[in-house]
């Protein structure tokens, strides 16, 4: 149990320090200084600092599609559209709980680095699956309108991604402040605003039978 905790310790030292100093501008002393351990214990959990690049990406990563794919899996007993709202509102919650992370990550995949290459090449893989399946059943099922799936995707991504890309344009054309407590509600709200009139082909019977839909399923 005490080796958990302090895996959990270097993570969460880690994803603080590379978001607010940068992956190059943080050393591993830094990290163990935070975290109140020695180096050697991040060497035991994570070999070095790529090594535990590769773990915080990796393992946002995989968080991140398995709520995609839990809202694909739901598609046997519920609409797409409310498929599609559970994956951005299961995205949303889980960028808020990481948003440090979230951020770095975020960053961190734009780079054309041979790492990144290699992790992104699953994951994006797996999630142009998913979010597909889902678009394609909604159009099937004529819920969505006939929209090029590709740019769908690409809408909807940087949707997701732009509280924690672009804060300061968020503040001032949405006047939400991505840190803030009610941000997941209130920007959620908007994304589903670009569902419902943007992909769903009977919008106004959308809004009219809107229910909240958890995000735990």
């Amino acid at each position: 149990m005490k080796s958990t905790s302090m895996k959990q310790r270097i993570i969460d030292s880690a994803a603080f320090l590379f978001n607010t100093k940068g992956y190059d501008g943080t050393t591993v002393r830094e990290i163990a200084k935070r975290t109140n351990c020695n180096v050697a214990n991040i060497s035991y959990y994570f070999g070095n600092k790529e090594g535990l690049l590769e773990y915080l990406v990796s393992s946002y990563l995989e968080g991140y599609l398995a709520i995609i794919e839990r809202a694909y899996i739901e598609l046997d007993s519920r609409s797409s559209r409310e498929c599609l709202l559970l994956a951005i509102r299961g995205i949303m919650n889980y960028q808020k709980e990481n948003r440090h992370l979230t951020r770095f990550v975020l960053r961190e995949i734009t780079l054309d680095t041979t790492l990144i290459r290699e992790i992104m090449t699953t994951y994006l893989t797996k999630e142009k699956y998913y979010f597909q399946a889902i678009f394609e059943t909604g159009i099937k099922q004529q819920e969505f309108s006939h929209i090029p799936i590709p740019y769908a995707i690409m809408q909807l991504k940087g949707m997701l991604s732009m509280p924690y890309l672009h804060p300061q344009y968020m503040s001032e054309v949405l006047h939400i402040m991505p840190y803030e407590m009610y941000v997941t509600e209130q920007y959620s709200r908007e994304i589903e605003k670009w569902v419902n009139y943007t992909i769903c082909v009977h919008t106004q019977k959308a809004i009219d039978t809107f229910t909240p839909i958890p995000v735990n399923i």
